[in-house]
């Protein structure tokens, strides 16, 4: 993994093998209210009858999870009672001349109260509210239920003890607001939009999108996802594609299933997914040819392997981004055709995207041909045509040349998602360096310069760059802050670099890189990056594990027994935040690279 240096804790760990096949590492999506995905597609869709569910065996269940547990969906527990009439702030969601407020006053019988829909800008406001976790649910909740016909915010008020608090407000729009934008929202109208969880095997993400899109005669821009999944693996991830009903997506579904697809749950949405819209993922993985450590034959393996886990439990491990994110394996890494983009290489990077892997399949020797001849006309008569992305960009290189503007326009035919893909996997890597750099210079020290995720003198209307805090020495020497706390940027245009050695190595390194001057923005692609930031440490939850013999079978080991390291495998179940690799916690458990 690019960049990767550090170790959170010292204990010795121990050796295996994992994704021996598919089967061995299953991941599984956790919504945002905490649920496993198979649970609350489930529960949630089931009132579509036909829709089939996803299969109990590929969809294990985590019972006993210390995050929050969200709360049900019923309106008097989420939304909780009105607040009586008050006065809503001014600012964004104050009336419309000539209509009416309708607040929150006395609960009619039941203790509900009604906004009148046929009120333009009619609106309510909730009583106050310190629970920030709470507020969140209230607003996904009216979001959910209503859409765009509301609008809600949170304001600080003053409650009834004079003390300052937070309330929502909710309004319902005005119908006039669709005629100041009337192209976009009359698309949105006409746009068809259908949710479904994919399930794959030894598949990546965007390469079965690019199997479906082809299927389905639509872009793979008209995929929205939460986040890209391992290849080697099985997977269970939500999706929503634009432009096709859930009875066209049906239709495909032996076609797909020889692909190693299945779609589960398809049901009608209103709106594409973004990246990052979940709470986790669920892990399990089996760890097979159990061993010691080439230096260690004198401790029980069984203790080793304790050891490590409890280790890991309590101190947490650095959070790198794993290999997948950089195209492990691959003769051509993304993170260098990022680059090249970035300095604007445009053929550079087409070359690099077309470097063929040592095999000798269509594929690679499409590939292959290309580099060769620059023939984009040649290429596409063998390139398979489930490669939508390769195919894409021959296209526009058939008809503009191989030379910067045809390669410019070549990048500019695949999917935006899919361009930015490359710069995402540069800035990783930086930041994987930097992070090895910090703990190297610092250890786990908090100190002056660092920069951390403050809590303090913030709500929901806040933005990121108002939540980064950078470490005074005052407040280095009382310890105010700790390590998990620390966060580092991904470079982009945006954000705020450590008042520190870091923040030095940040500039250096990129001038190494030629990008001194690098604005993060190339405009040619439409290309633009902000930058954001990561936490450099990450804790795992709900970690579970028990042993197995080779014939699955759980082994029932007393505390004393030894394991038969010939025989043993390890049976992992555990949640990771978003963007947390389980390669990369696993690397810090067994002490080894995978």
């Amino acid at each position: 993994m690019p960049g990767v240096l550090s170790m959170r804790s010292n204990h010795i760990g121990f050796q295996g093998s994992i994704k021996t096949s598919a089967s061995d590492f299953i991941v599984t999506e956790i919504d945002t209210l905490g649920r496993l995905l198979s649970e609350s597609t489930a529960e949630t869709l089931g009132a579509f009858g036909d829709m089939p569910a996803a299969p109990n065996s590929y969809c294990p269940q985590s019972s006993h999870r210390p995050w929050p547990e969200p709360p049900e969906l019923h309106r008097e527990e989420v939304l909780g009672p009105f607040d009586s009439p008050s006065h809503a702030p001014e600012d964004g969601l104050s009336p419309a001349k000539g209509s009416t407020e309708h607040m929150a006053g006395a609960a009619p019988e039941g203790g509900r109260h009604e906004a009148d829909a046929k009120l333009e800008n009619s609106k309510f406001s909730f009583k106050p509210d310190g629970n920030k976790e709470h507020r969140k649910a209230v607003h996904h909740f009216v979001s959910q239920k209503f859409g765009k016909l509301v609008e809600t915010k949170s304001f600080s008020v003053t409650d009834f003890n004079g003390q300052q608090n937070v309330a929502i407000i909710v309004r319902l729009r005005e119908k006039s607001w669709s005629r100041k934008r009337p192209a976009a929202d009359c698309q949105e109208k006409q746009d068809v939009y259908t949710g479904f969880t994919l399930r794959k095997e030894n598949l990546e993400t965007l390469e079965a999108i690019s199997y479906l899109s082809s299927e389905l005669g639509v872009l793979p821009s008209d995929f929205s996802y939460t986040g890209i999944k391992d290849k080697k693996a099985i997977t269970y991830q939500a999706m929503v594609v634009k432009k096709v009903t859930p009875e066209r997506l049906k239709e495909i579904g032996s076609t797909i299933e020889r692909k190693g697809m299945k779609v589960y749950n398809i049901h009608s949405v209103c709106q594409h997914l973004k990246l990052g819209q979940l709470k986790g993922n669920h892990f399990d993985i089996i760890v097979r040819d159990l061993k010691h450590q080439s230096n260690d034959s004198s401790a029980d393996l069984k203790e080793r392997i304790s050891e490590a886990f409890e280790n890991v439990k309590t101190k947490g491990f650095v959070n790198y981004y794993g290999p997948q994110r950089f195209g492990h394996g691959q003769n051509v890494q993304t993170d260098q055709i990022g680059l090249a983009l970035l300095n604007e290489e445009m053929v550079k990077a087409v070359k690099l995207f077309f470097t063929p892997e040592d095999t000798d399949d269509p594929v690679n020797q499409a590939k292959r041909y290309f580099l060769q001849s620059d023939d984009a006309k040649g290429t596409l008569a063998m390139l398979p045509e489930f490669k939508v992305r390769e195919r894409m960009l021959l296209r526009a290189l058939n008809r503009y040349g191989v030379n910067h503007e045809g390669c410019t326009r070549g990048w500019l035919s695949i999917p935006h998602s899919m361009r930015i893909f490359y710069i995402h996997a540069y800035c990783s890597k930086i930041w994987n360096e930097a992070t090895s750099f910090r703990f190297m210079t610092y250890g786990s020290k908090v100190v002056e310069g660092d920069l951390v995720l403050s809590e303090e003198n913030v709500d929901e209307n806040s933005s990121l760059n108002d939540r980064v805090h950078v470490v005074t020495a005052p407040e280095e020497s009382a310890n105010k802050y700790a390590i998990h706390q620390v966060v580092l940027p991904m470079v982009g245009h945006s954000i705020k670099y450590p008042n520190n050695k870091v923040g030095q190595w940040y500039h250096e390194r990129l001038a190494k890189d030629g990008l001194q001057t690098c604005r993060f923005r190339v405009s040619a692609l439409q290309l633009n990056t902000p930058g954001c930031y990561r936490h450099i440490l990450k804790y795992i939850h709900n970690l579970s594990y028990h042993f197995l013999e080779d014939n699955e079978k759980e082994i029932k080991t007393e505390e004393d027994s030894h394991l038969n390291e010939s025989k043993a495998s390890l049976l992992l179940s555990f949640d990771l935040d978003p963007s947390c690799y389980a390669t990369v916690c696993l690397r810090e458990i067994m002490k080894c690279d995978l």
